[in-house]
């Protein structure tokens, strides 16, 4: 018999043993969702709404927490049903669909991290071209690419998608395509070659990331203007890449390498990371650091305080 035919949900087994402290946790997990949409939210409007922020730092920036915002609505609503519900399953389709969105989240991620490192590249070691590089038109087309790109996996979906599977139990609290392809009856040579190209592919933006710091690094060491530039901008983004990119090997290398020994809620946090910490992080990180965002975020906070306070003066 074809097993394709048969398979029409798969059972998510991250979840089992966790039938004690499930309400505390769907708590936890839902006031972290709202932080995330929150924090995200509140850059994504102030970046919009202030005409002076309409520049290239803070439009990668914008993207990168909608790009949050996309990524973890492929986990969290079904994580939080999850958790109340006493049993996990989830239909054919909607698991190649979260697998899907998953992966081109964090390849839109990637692509734009490494757009923000180029922006800070040209404006630290070419100074005198950034207006001339880049350029509005300019900036619409990477952003395009940068969300294009990571679509390039949704092929991988419909070839993983037409494989025959011989089971339905994913060891994770959300579907991967890593998982998936395990579940094959046979081994498929795209199956073998598409996720090598990916990785390839954003190796090469990481390589792309720390050509672009050296020679800020070394034009920064020339310049006490530089240097502080440096402080100013390009940490944020350093801090930003570094949350994202350990967050995610640590999910990618334990679901290759690691031990099954480790306990469950082990597990489930390591694979979390980069769906839990980045997207609160950044936007936390840029809101501080950066003095044009803060300072808006903070003018906007005292008006409607402000405003708040007027009425409950007038209404008393």
């Amino acid at each position: 018999m074809d097993n394709v035919s048969v398979i029409t949900t798969f059972t998510l087994s991250g979840l089992n043993g966790t039938a004690n402290y499930r309400v505390p946790l769907f708590a936890l997990t839902l006031l972290c969702y709202c932080v995330i949409w929150l924090v995200n939210v509140t850059v994504i409007v102030t970046i919009i709404v202030d005409k002076s922020l309409h520049e290239p730092m803070y439009i990668f920036l914008c993207n990168l927490c909608i790009n949050g915002l996309y990524g973890t609505s492929g986990f969290y609503p079904k994580f939080l049903i999850d958790l109340l519900s006493p049993t996990h399953v989830i239909s054919y389709a909607g698991c190649f669909l979260q697998a899907f969105v998953l992966y081109s989240s964090a390849g839109a991620d990637f692509s734009l991290l490494a757009l923000m490192a180029y922006d800070r590249y040209v404006a630290i070691c070419q100074p005198l071209l950034y207006h001339s590089v880049m350029t509005k038109q300019r900036i619409c087309v990477f952003v395009f690419f940068a969300w294009l790109m990571p679509f390039f996996l949704l092929f991988v979906s419909s070839i993983t998608s037409t494989m025959r599977l011989c089971g339905s139990h994913i060891p994770k609290i959300y579907c991967v395509n890593f998982y998936i392809f395990n579940l094959a009856c046979s081994v498929s040579i795209l199956s073998i070659i598409i996720p090598y190209f990916n990785f390839t592919f954003y190796f090469g933006h990481a390589v792309f990331v720390v050509w672009t710091y050296i020679y800020m690094i070394k034009t920064c060491l020339r310049s006490k203007e530089n240097r502080s530039k440096f402080m100013k901008t390009c940490l944020p983004h350093l801090l930003t890449l570094t949350v994202f990119v350990v967050s995610l090997l640590f999910d990618v290398f334990y679901m290759r390498f690691g031990s099954k020994d480790l306990p469950q809620s082990v597990q489930n946090f390591m694979a979390m990371e980069f769906l839990l910490f980045p997207p609160i992080v950044n936007p936390i990180i840029y809101g501080f650091q950066l003095t044009q965002i803060r300072k808006r975020i903070q003018h906007f906070v005292r008006i409607n305080v402000n405003n708040v306070f007027s009425n409950i003066c007038d209404f008393h």
